[in-house]
C-alpha cells in the first residue's frame, strides 16, 4: 500500500542519510517512522493496494515463462547430477549407505549457492554498485517501472527460479527435518520478496539481501558434505573431521554477522527508514517491510538451532558435528512406522469399502 508524504524525513534533499546505525537507533527510528507512516496513511486499504499494484508492478509474461522454465531446469539438473555424479561418487568413496541418499542434496546446494553467492559478490564489490557500502543508495533515483540492469535481472532469474524449485524440492526431494515446514514457509516468503521486489523495481536492495543470506548456505552444505565423507569404507578420515568442525564454527559466526547484524542494520535500516526519505510515497512500504521482518524472525529461529548445537558441543552431549535439525534414527523409525501404519489402515478401509460395494 502507498504511504503518503510524511513530515518526518519525507525528503532526502538537504538531509544526509546515516549509512548504518546501531541496534537501539534502528529499533527506535523504525518504530517512529513506521508508526508515523501508518498514522498518515489515511487511504490505506484493499482498494489502494490494488490500485498501487496495477500502477507500479511491472512484470511480463515472458519473464514469468522464463521463471517456470528455469525452475524446471534446476529440478532436472539436480536430478541429473544426483543420478550420474553425486550418488555414484558417494558409492565409489564407500560412504555409509544411509548417507549416500542424503549427501547429493547437500552437494547440489553447495554447488548452487557457491555459484549464486559468487555472482552476488561480483555485483556488489567488482562493479559500480555501492549498495553494500552505502545501503540507503538502494533507493536513490528510484522510479516506478524503471529498467532493471541486465546483470541484476540475471541474478533475479537465477535466484527466483531456484526458490521456485526449492519449494518443490523441500517437499518431494529433500530429507524431511524438524524445520522443514519452516523451510517451506521461508522459501515462499523469499520467492514473494524476489518476485515483488523485481516487479516494483526494488532490485537493488534485493541483491543485498541475497548476498547476506547465501554465504551461510555455502558453509552449512560444506560442513554437511564433510560430515558425510568423514567415514569412508569403515575408516574415519581426520581431514574431513577438521573441515567439518571449521565449517561449523565459521557458519555459526557468519550467521550472526551476516543475518543478525548486517541484515537488520543495513537492509532493514534502508527499507524501513531511508526508503521513505528517498521515495516519500514508496509503494507497498508496509508489505515489503513485513516480509523482511518475517525473514529476520526466521533467521533468529534458526539461530536457536545453532545455539543448541554449540551448547551440546560445550556440554559434551555431542562429540562430533551433526545437523541438530535431523531426526534421530529412533525418531525417524517412529515416523516411518506411523506413516506405514496409517497407509496400511487406509488400505484396509479402502479394501473393506470395496468389498462392501461388491457384496
Amino acid at each position: 500500500m502507498d504511504t503518503n508524504h510524511m513530515e518526518d524525513g519525507s525528503s532526502s534533499d538537504g538531509l544526509e542519510m546515516e549509512i548504518m546505525p546501531g541496534y537501539i537507533e534502528l529499533i527506535t527510528r523504525a518504530y517512529s517512522v513506521i508508526f508515523s507512516a501508518f498514522r498518515d496513511c489515511k487511504d490505506c486499504g484493499l482498494d489502494l493496494s490494488i490500485k498501487t499494484l496495477l500502477d507500479h508492478a511491472y512484470i511480463t509474461w515472458i519473464e514469468i515463462f522464463m521463471f517456470f522454465m528455469s525452475a524446471v531446469m534446476w529440478t532436472k539438473v539436480r536430478k541429473g547430477l544426483t543420478v550420474y555424479i553425486f550418488e555414484p561418487f558417494g558409492q565409489w568413496c564407500c560412504i555409509p549407505s544411509k548417507d549416500v541418499s542424503k549427501m547429493p542434496e547437500s552437494a547440489w546446494k553447495l554447488v548452487f549457492y557457491t555459484m549464486s553467492w559468487s555472482y552476488s559478490t561480483y555485483l556488489l564489490f567488482f562493479t559500480s554498485y555501492s549498495f553494500f557500502q552505502n545501503p540507503p543508495s538502494v533507493f536513490y533515483d528510484w522510479k516506478s517501472g524503471m529498467s532493471v540492469p541486465t546483470d541484476i535481472a540475471i541474478a533475479y532469474l537465477i535466484q527466483g527460479s531456484f526458490y521456485g524449485h526449492s519449494i518443490y524440492a523441500t517437499v518431494y526431494m529433500d530429507a524431511w527435518r524438524k524445520d522443514s515446514l519452516v523451510m517451506v514457509v521461508h522459501h515462499f516468503i523469499t520467492l514473494a520478496l524476489i518476485t515483488f521486489s523485481y516487479a516494483f523495481r526494488y532490485h537493488n536492495i534485493g541483491i543485498l539481501v541475497l548476498f547476506l543470506h547465501d554465504i551461510n548456505d555455502i558453509q552449512l552444505e560444506f560442513t554437511k558434505v564433510n560430515v558425510y565423507f568423514k567415514i569412508r569404507g569403515g575408516k574415519e578420515y581426520f581431514i574431513n573431521d577438521v573441515l567439518s568442525n571449521m565449517g561449523a564454527i565459521s557458519f555459526s559466526i557468519t550467521w550472526f554477522w551476516f543475518r543478525l547484524y548486517w541484515f537488520p542494520l543495513k537492509v532493514l535500516w534502508a527499507s524501513c527508514i531511508t526508503s521513505i526519505q528517498s521515495v516519500p510515497n514508496i509503494p507497498f512500504y508496509f508489505f515489503f517491510n513485513t516480509l523482511l521482518l518475517a525473514l529476520l524472525l526466521m533467521n533468529i529461529y534458526w539461530f536457536l538451532f545453532i545455539v543448541l548445537f554449540v551448547a551440546k558441543v560445550l556440554t559434551g552431549q555431542m562429540k562430533e558435528v551433526n545437523d541438530v535439525r535431523e531426526y534421530e534414527e529412533d525418531q525417524l523409525k517412529e515416523r516411518t512406522d506411523t506413516n506405514d501404519q496409517m497407509s496400511s489402515e487406509g488400505k484396509h478401509v479402502q479394501n473393506g469399502t470395496s468389498k462392501k460395494k461388491h457384496q
